[in-house]
């Protein structure tokens, strides 16, 4: 299906995901996936794959909670200290191709742009100090200063009253269906799929939105799909 970009002139706040979206999600892959399970396997003495089936099933116990992105919560549930982890690996952490150039962009073109992100305040720093991301953007805001995490439905008013934006002059672009669903259920009128969130696996696209493995079509007015 040909989808094109949308019409800038229409667009006055602009709402971003950041992991997945603006920085790699190979970094939270491993980490969450790889590393923590071979530490949490060494801590317990027990095989890696044993730790990683319960590491997985500790985390969908929290699923759509905001506990699932809290990284102090995962240090007391796994016994490992989660927030020196993140900075012992921060040299993995890093921009998706592109999207510094597409922030640059947003920025010429005078939009208002917010990161709106399920990610912990703890680990927003993390990331903000390596990459310099806040440069690129007037706000970021994480879930625990909303409330919710973005796939729950009470995170897009309680959102809304926190930044004012107006959803039918909006964008948000995630590489998380549910929450563009959320989105799309509240009335935000903008919405692209980042359908390349690693730069590790192949990207997986979603045919009900503008669904992107690269910056250049919303920069250019090319068509995708």
């Amino acid at each position: 299906m040909t989808q094109h970009a949308p019409d800038w002139s229409q667009i006055e706040d602009v709402l971003l995901d950041m992991d997945g979206t603006l920085l790699d999600r190979h970094f939270d892959n491993f980490f969450f996936e790889e590393e923590l399970p071979r530490r949490y396997a060494t801590l317990h003495a027990i095989s890696f794959e044993e730790a990683r089936d319960r590491l997985m099933s500790m985390y969908r116990s929290v699923e759509g909670q905001l506990a699932w992105a809290d990284l102090h919560y995962w240090t007391k549930q796994v016994g490992i200290d989660v927030v020196a982890m993140h900075k012992e690996l921060d040299h993995m952490i890093g921009f998706l191709p592109g999207a510094e150039e597409f922030l640059r962009h947003l920025r010429k073109l005078g939009k208002r742009v917010t990161i709106v992100t399920n990610a912990h305040e703890t680990g927003v720093s993390i990331k903000v100090a390596k990459t310099g991301l806040d440069r690129y953007v007037d706000r970021i805001v994480d879930a625990f200063e909303v409330g919710a995490l973005k796939m729950r439905p009470e995170y897009w008013p309680n959102c809304q009253r926190l930044l004012g934006f107006d959803p039918s002059c909006s964008l948000f672009m995630d590489d998380d269906e549910g929450c563009l669903i959320a989105a799309k259920e509240f009335g935000v009128a903008y919405l692209v799929h980042s359908a390349k969130s690693s730069s590790r696996l192949p990207p997986s696209t979603l045919p009900q939105f503008l669904s992107i493995t690269e910056f250049s079509p919303l920069m250019n007015g090319r068509p995708t799909g």
